[in-house]
């Protein structure tokens, strides 16, 4: 056999059912089937999602104290702070542009960057 050569497997719909049904039992979880009938578990995970089956998907549930959720809500708050702050000194840059822009052209320079040469602004 050479390195490449590979054994692709193809399962039957009803064979995947019945994995997926001895799975809703929950006396074997899916590495307990994967290893019984010589499937990986990320096989099993890709026929939940094709047969929309979300009874059977892993659930994350996250448990936080009291602290935490304060905590979290406080960076929130601070995250939504910097974003104004950042918008504001975006529009403050804008706005100094445009009078920047105005002066070169009521002072007959070319181009703001000439004006700035001109004054020592840095570019």
């Amino acid at each position: 056999m050479y390195k490449n050569d590979k054994v692709i497997r193809r399962y039957s719909e009803p064979f995947k059912l019945k994995i997926l049904d001895e799975l809703t039992t929950g006396k074997l979880n899916k590495y307990q089937l994967g290893k019984a009938y010589g499937i990986n578990p990320t096989t099993i995970n890709e026929w939940i999602r094709k047969y929309n089956r979300k009874d059977l998907m892993n659930t994350r549930v996250t448990v936080k104290t009291k602290d935490e959720i304060t905590r979290i809500k406080e960076l929130q708050k601070e995250i939504e702070q910097l974003k104004k702050l950042l918008l504001k000194k975006d529009m403050e840059a804008l706005v100094d542009e445009s009078y920047l822009e105005v002066a070169a052209e009521q002072l007959g320079y070319k181009s703001v960057l000439e004006l700035k040469k001109k004054l020592n602004i840095k570019p």
